[in-house]
């Protein structure tokens, strides 16, 4: 038996990586293991039905990708969203670079150039991008003070924070909590009486 490597697209958290697992089972393959963007299979092949598993897993949302250049640029993505989205927080002075030319075992020039071309962004961005879209949750939680989500997110200071989320979003982060913060009843308005 082979191993064969399936890149799959739109494949953003564990329910996913649980849905792409339960299909393939269903569909007979050996699974090696199911994470983000990728799944394992044993098999020859000949023995995949590359129309079928495609077909099936767009019924649940997701796409087989086939194109080579599409597939590093979403393991690039799925590295990145794993650290920023799903982990508890970003490893201290984490170089990004580094980081993805070891788990994807390719160049940095080479990532790099092919991420900004299909893209239309630097992967540099792309990351700001997602720390931007992590703090957001955080600060619409409101369990976390503007240091801590700074810290969370390995940032320098809540001032450097502060600055790349009002070049993102156009507001600081205090007003994007304001504006954010859950609207809550009197507890006289729940029981009716006002």
């Amino acid at each position: 038996m082979n191993k064969i490597v399936l890149h799959i697209k739109n494949m953003v958290c564990p329910r996913c990586i649980m849905a792409v697992d339960e299909l393939l089972k269903k569909l007979g393959y050996d699974v090696v293991k199911v994470e983000l963007g990728e799944a394992v299979v044993n098999a020859h092949e000949g023995d995949v039905n590359f129309a079928e598993l495609k077909h099936e897993l767009e019924k649940l949302g997701f796409e087989l990708l086939e194109d080579k250049s599409v597939q590093v640029i979403e393991k690039i993505k799925n590295e990145i969203v794993g650290i920023i989205h799903h982990g508890n927080e970003i490893p201290y002075n984490i170089n990004f670079s580094d980081y993805l030319v070891k788990q994807i075992g390719r160049d940095y020039h080479y990532l790099s150039s092919l991420f900004s071309q299909k893209e239309g962004i630097t992967i540099e961005k792309y990351i700001i991008l997602q720390k931007i879209e992590k703090a957001k949750e955080l600060i619409a939680y409101a369990e976390l003070s503007l240091s801590q989500i700074a810290y969370k997110l390995n940032y320098s200071s809540p001032a450097h924070l502060t600055r790349q989320f009002k070049q993102v979003t156009g507001m600081t982060p205090s007003t994007f909590r304001k504006m954010n913060q859950p609207q809550r009843k009197n507890l006289d308005e729940i029981n009716g009486n006002k």
